[in-house]
This record gives structure tokens, C-alpha cells and sequence, in this order.
């Protein structure tokens, strides 16, 4: 956030001239905030909103159309002035009087007040809503020292859309009042937020842990603990809020999971994914949902949730139109919001083998398959971090997430007796669909052009093993263009190829033939350290890569060496039952 800063004393006045500028279609600068661009109609109750700068979208990203009709921006978490506040609101006003929302800070409270009071001698008549939905913030019981914070939103869309309809400020008023009783957000934060020209966060949280109950400006929570799964995650704020259920209120809901800054879009649909079925379990509807950034905090990381009970009225209100930079939409209608689960994959059925050898191949793919993921999975962060260097560091993650894959597809095919042939080829589809991307392809069509080298009716020979790592080679090659000297996985399987197809034709026995392969692979995978990258993406970053192997390269040479170790291991397992069977 700081990152482009400037005079950090202009930094919030900066920011909202750059904002008025875009949505020159919606406001108008004006001093200390913004209005409308195009007025409400004459005799309208104006709602004025407004705080300090530093959690964009509020406040001046809500004004427009069933929004609101100005904003007072002040500086970064600091209340703006009296005498803002009383210049916005009268270019603001249109002759129907004039709420003032505000979130529950002593700084809000004082210049709100204040300028209430002076504008009521002008001869306004002005009324104040101070938001107090921080469950974390104070008991029920003394609930007037709450915080306003991700409640805004709802509370002043809501306020919003019944000045939009023409009610008068008494009807909008206690709309607001009503509206503000019934709200309810509880936040959590992973780390601090920086002020504009500080080169540190305002505070930190310990590494994999969330602080509880935060505010909007960097306020201490109450409590600590370490990041859990997004499913408690998800029950730890709902409890928390509907530990204060309104009395008599309906079980439907607005709803708002707010990102404080810079937890991710993704990451909060995946909290929402552990939401939905709470909020079933509950028996609450969340009626038009909103996911994403309403009330941040700079580049706080964090989250909260704000639920909403509604009535019929302020269900209606809340589903109005609006057109602001924060939430644009049209007249929203009921309708059918039973969520479906997506069909299920169809299942496969796998031709068993004819033979008990064919059986036992697809069993010792199997075998190899949950060698190889167990030892990705080991590896992940690692190859991650290697990637990281010149490529875009998702390789580790590529790897594991498609080896489990392939495990799990094969376990299948070869529980179904399926032979080597078939049980390779299901990993194969299984692990290119799972790892995505460019590696995820390769290794695909590399291990399904290897299982065509293999009989579904024997046990793989030293000589369909070298056909088929052969095949594997010369598929990944015809797809990814890549040769020997290019720092991608071909420079650690040619040599494996060749040594091994060497070994083999000199009479050497599988598994020596396999280690010695294995260890010109991973001679060769080490080397890859003094290439410049001519594929990919790691190419436009050739000099950060040179003096780091590529992790391709190094991935292919420790699954062949892991494959080596698990058929040497097989084998002698295989002699073992042999040796029992021919002494009975």
C-alpha cells in the first residue's frame, strides 16, 4: 500500500482526488469529500457518510445512486474535521434534512457532533447514526462504546436505498436506528497494516497465527490463536456473531465477508465454501451475499463477517439498486439459491487382467505411484522455492497435487485387478488433470506414452521399462519442443534413457541398471545449474537462474531415483515369496 506513496502527509488528499478523477461519472471533489455528480432529486433526505481515509471503499466509494449522496474523507484513520463535515453537507443537501453515519470512534463522535449542532443553527436539520455492529469491541450491555467497522456497509446501503425511495428523515432515521440494532461482524486479522511513509506494520501477528477481534485501525484484539482450517475458521466468526441474535429475529440474513486489505478474493470464497453449509445448519438465508473488499484497513490481512437480520423492509432495501464504485447492481429478485453440488465424475470401470502376473504388474504401479507422491509431498516446498528463482514457484505444488492424483488412480485400477498397461495409464490421465499447467500436461502424456510400451497381462520387463522411459522421452520432447541444454526436465531424462537403455544391452540387471541411470539423471539435473533457460517462463529470467538448477529437471531425477528404489524393493519381495513358495 505504501509503496506508492509520495508526500505521505498528501498521501489521503492524493488519493481522493486520483479516486475522483476515474469515477468522474458518480462524484465530484469537493473540500473534504465527495457528492454525487448528479444530485438526488430536490426535497430528498441527503445521507452523508464519512471517516477516516484508509479503508477504500468506505467511505467514498458508497456514494451514488440508493447509496449515498456525499462522503467526508479524512486523513488516514483519522476523523475528518468539523468544518469538512459541515462544507459537505451543505452541497450535499437537497431540502430533506440530513443523516449523518459515521462509525463509533471518540474522534467520529466529537466532529459529527459538533458539526450536527453547528448545522442545526443554521438552520439544518440534521440527524446522526454512529454505527455499532464490533462484537469484539464491548459487551451487548454497553453497547453504545462499540466500533462501527465492516457494518457500514449494510447499514448505510440500507439507509441509502430509503432515501432513494422518497421516505422522509424521520422514516430514514429510524430505519437506520433499527437497522444498526440489528447488525452484528466479528473480525480476525493475520498481520498489521502500514501507514503511508512508515516503513513498518502498525503492529504484527506471530507467523501462522490470527489475531481475534480487530478493528479497522489497527486497534489490539481479544485474543490469539493459531490460523485454522477455513471450516473452523468459518464456525469461530459465525458463532461469534450469532452469539448475540437479535430477540424475534427472522432467520434471513444480509451478509458480508469483508477482506481487510490484502486477504485475497480466492481465500474468502474458500471461507465461504466453509460457511454455506453453517449458515444452513443455522437455518439462516443469506440474502444477496456480498464477498470481498467493503471496509478495509490499508493492506491489513484479515477477514470479518457481518450478518444482517432483516425484516421485510429492510430486505426490500436492501436488495434496491445502486450505482456506486463499492456495489453496483439492479433490483435484485428472489430467487431459487438451493445450491447444487456439481455431478459427480463419472465413474470408470477398468478391464481386469486375464492373468495373476497381469494383476500383480497393475499392483506394483500402484506401488510405485504412492512411492512417488509420498516422496513429492516431501519435497513440494523445496521444488516450490527452487521454481521461485526464475518461474512462477508453483512447481513443488504441480508435482505433489498430480502425484497424489495418479496414486489415487491407480490404487483404483489396480483394486479393480486392472494390469500395468491400464493402472499407469489411469495415473497418467489422473495426474495430468489434477497438476494442470504446462508440467502437469507433460508428465500426463509422458506417462500414458510409457504405459503403452506395457502388457496388461505381465509384469513389465527390463525391456518394455526401457521402451517404455523411451516413449515417455521422445512424446515430452514432441510436445514441449524442448532439447538437451534448454534447463527444463530433458536434460535430467536423456540421460536417464540413455544410461539405462546402455546398461540394459550390456547385460546389467534391472535394478543396477536403473541406479546407475538414476545417478546420471541426477548428475545431470545438478548441472542444469550452469544453463541459461531457453522454455518457459523461467527464459525471461535467464541470469536470476543461472547458479540454480532448474526445478524440472530435478523433480524427473528424483522420481527415477524413488521408482529405482521401489522396484529393487519390489523384486526382493518378489524372490522372498518365490523362495517360501518353493520351500513348501
Amino acid at each position: 500500500m505504501t509503496k506508492i506513496c509520495g508526500d505521505a502527509s498528501e498521501f489521503a488528499a492524493s488519493a481522493l482526488h486520483g479516486y475522483s478523477m476515474v469515477h468522474r461519472d458518480l462524484v465530484k471533489m469537493v473540500r473534504g469529500g465527495v457528492v454525487r455528480a448528479k444530485p438526488g432529486s430536490k426535497g430528498k433526505v441527503a445521507v452523508v457518510v464519512g471517516g477516516g481515509s484508509g479503508h477504500y471503499p468506505a467511505f467514498i466509494g458508497y456514494v451514488g445512486t440508493g447509496f449515498a449522496d456525499a462522503a467526508i474523507a479524512g486523513d488516514i484513520f483519522a476523523s475528518p474535521s468539523t468544518q469538512a463535515i459541515q462544507s459537505v453537507v451543505r452541497q450535499a443537501d437537497l431540502g430533506g434534512g440530513i443523516l449523518l453515519g459515521f462509525g463509533n470512534y471518540a474522534g467520529d463522535v466529537l466532529n459529527f457532533g459538533i458539526a450536527a449542532d453547528r448545522l442545526r443553527a443554521e438552520g439544518y436539520d440534521v440527524r446522526i447514526l454512529a454505527t455499532m455492529d464490533d462484537v469484539a469491541s464491548a459487551t451487548e450491555n454497553e453497547r453504545e462504546r462499540r466500533r462501527g467497522i465492516a457494518g457500514d456497509l449494510t447499514i448505510f446501503k440500507i439507509v441509502g436505498a430509503a432515501a432513494e425511495e422518497g421516505l422522509d428523515l424521520d422514516a430514514v432515521e429510524q430505519i437506520g436506528h433499527r437497522v444498526n440494532r440489528q447488525t452484528r461482524t466479528f473480525g480476525v486479522a493475520f498481520d498489521g497494516c502500514t501507514l503511508p511513509g512508515e516503513a513498518d506494520k502498525l503492529f504484527h501477528v506471530p507467523n501462522a497465527r490470527m489475531a481475534l477481534g480487530l478493528g479497522v485501525h489497527g486497534e489490539p484484539g481479544i485474543g490469539e490463536e493459531s490460523i485454522p482450517t477455513p471450516q473452523v475458521l468459518a464456525q469461530i466468526l459465525l458463532e461469534k456473531v450469532l452469539n448475540e441474535l437479535p430477540a424475534g429475529a427472522s432467520r434471513r440474513v444480509a451478509l458480508t465477508l469483508n477482506g481487510l486489505g490484502s486477504t485475497k478474493q480466492e481465500e474468502l470464497f474458500v471461507l465461504w465454501e466453509a460457511l454455506a453449509p453453517l449458515l444452513e445448519k443455522a437455518g439462516l438465508t443469506a440474502v444477496a451475499p456480498l464477498v470481498g473488499e467493503y471496509v478495509t484497513s490499508l493492506d491489513m490481512a484479515g477477514c470479518s463477517l457481518t450478518l444482517t437480520w432483516l425484516d421485510d423492509e429492510l430486505e426490500r432495501l436492501w436488495c434496491a439498486p445502486v450505482d456506486t464504485a463499492a456495489l453496483r447492481h439492479g433490483l435484485i429478485e428472489e430467487v431459487d439459491t438451493t445450491f447444487e453440488d456439481a455431478p459427480a465424475e463419472t465413474s470408470v470401470t477398468y478391464m481386469k487382467s486375464s492373468t495373476a502376473e497381469g494383476r500383480r504388474g497393475g499392483q506394483c504401479v500402484s506401488g510405485v505411484m504412492i512411492t512417488l507422491a509420498e516422496a513429492l509431498a516431501a519435497a513440494e516446498t523445496e521444488l516450490g522455492h527452487i521454481d521461485a528463482v526464475a518461474g512462477d514457484g508453483d512447481h513443488g505444488q504441480g508435482m505433489a497435487r498430480g502425484s497424489a492424483a495418479a496414486k489415487a488412480a491407480a490404487a483404483r485400477a489396480a483394486t479393480s485387478g486392472a494390469g500395468p498397461a491400464t493402472t499407469l495409464s489411469a495415473a497418467a490421465d489422473a495426474w495430468a488433470d489434477r497438476a494442470g499447467g504446462t508440467s502437469g500436461a507433460l508428465w500426463g502424456e509422458g506417462l500414458r506414452a510409457f504405459s503403452l510400451a506395457l502388457d496388461d497381462n505381465a509384469l513389465p520387463s527390463s525391456t518394455q521399462l526401457a521402451q517404455g522411459a523411451r516413449q515417455a522421452m521422445e512424446r515430452i520432447m514432441s510436445l514441449g519442443k524442448a532439447k538437451p541444454g534448454d534447463k527444463t526436465l530433458i536434460d535430467a531424462l536423456v540421460p536417464f534413457v540413455e544410461m539405462l537403455e546402455q546398461e540394459l544391452s550390456g547385460g546389467a540387471a534391472l535394478p543396477v541398471a536403473w541406479s546407475k541411470a538414476a545417478n546420471a539423471s541426477q548428475a545431470a539435473a545438478e548441472a542444469t545449474k550452469d544453463l541459461l533457460p531457453r522454455m518457459g517462463r523461467a527464459r525471461t529470467h535467464g541470469e536470476r537462474s543461472k547458479g540454480h538448477p532448474d526445478a524440472g529437471a530435478l523433480s524427473l531425477a528424483l522420481c527415477v531415483g524413488v521408482v529405482g528404489k521401489e522396484l529393487q524393493t519390489q523384486l526382493l519381495e518378489g524372490e522372498q515369496k518365490r523362495t517360501v513358495s518353493l520351500g513348501e
